[in-house]
């Protein structure tokens, strides 16, 4: 028989001796409340990545490192921030294009020379002018490429048009020389009508041709200006 303490404690609101496992209730709870913060934490994880990517491209940084500067094939800037000057060239008549070697500046003929003529006129100095502030950010070689249509040509001082090629990409290189352009990074080369961009079947075709094209290329390594 039970004495009265004993029946007292056993008849507690709740009370089950030794064997209550009303706790387990509380514990669930909380275990259900962890699974649920751990899911919605990987839910969101993807999205925080990418803000943190995108933050750190927005800052010039990946994985708190200086990212590393991009460089056009075949050029070698003297500083940062030189691709975008030249991706926002703007000059009438004068294209960017980037290839293998390395980037083209193609000026169009008809802004240099009177027809059958290497001298350049003024509009054309203007425009050679023009890409100074360009070509100073380069360290390198300047190819100066003088090209041609194929109607042929026959002066006393043009006797085809391999001469006139060369000589318009001559009058172009001793121009960028007296605007400061170092006379040990250029060469000029004259190709007649032996590269066309375009058929020489229609005027169109001939007029794109005729050109002059200005191509920077990185100085080989282990060679200085």
């Amino acid at each position: 028989m039970l004495d009265r303490d004993t029946r007292h404690t056993l008849e507690l609101p709740g009370g089950q001796g030794d064997n209550d496992e009303s706790w387990l209730t509380s514990y669930l709870d909380v275990l259900t409340l962890l699974i649920t913060l751990f899911v919605l934490l990987l839910a969101l994880t993807p999205a925080g990545e990418q803000a943190v990517r995108e933050g750190a491209d927005s800052s010039g940084m990946q994985g708190g490192l200086p990212a590393p500067a991009t460089q056009a094939s075949g050029i070698l800037p003297r500083h940062s921030g030189v691709q975008p000057n030249m991706a926002a060239l703007d000059i009438p008549g004068v294209s960017v294009s980037q290839g293998r070697e390395g980037v083209t500046l193609r000026i169009d003929d008809s802004l240099l020379f009177p027809s059958g003529e290497a001298v350049l006129t003024a509009q054309g100095q203007d425009v050679v002018e023009s890409l100074i502030d360009v070509l100073a950010t380069f360290d390198g070689q300047i190819s100066v490429e003088g090209h041609t249509d194929d109607i042929p040509i026959a002066t006393p001082r043009f006797p085809s048009n391999w001469e006139l090629s060369a000589g318009r990409a001559i009058a172009v290189m001793r121009h960028l020389e007296r605007q400061g352009v170092a006379i040990s990074r250029m060469r000029a080369v004259g190709y007649a009508d032996t590269q066309p961009m375009e058929s020489n079947a229609t005027p169109a075709g001939r007029a794109a041709n005729r050109r002059v094209e200005l191509l920077l290329r990185q100085q080989p390594e282990g060679e200085n200006d």
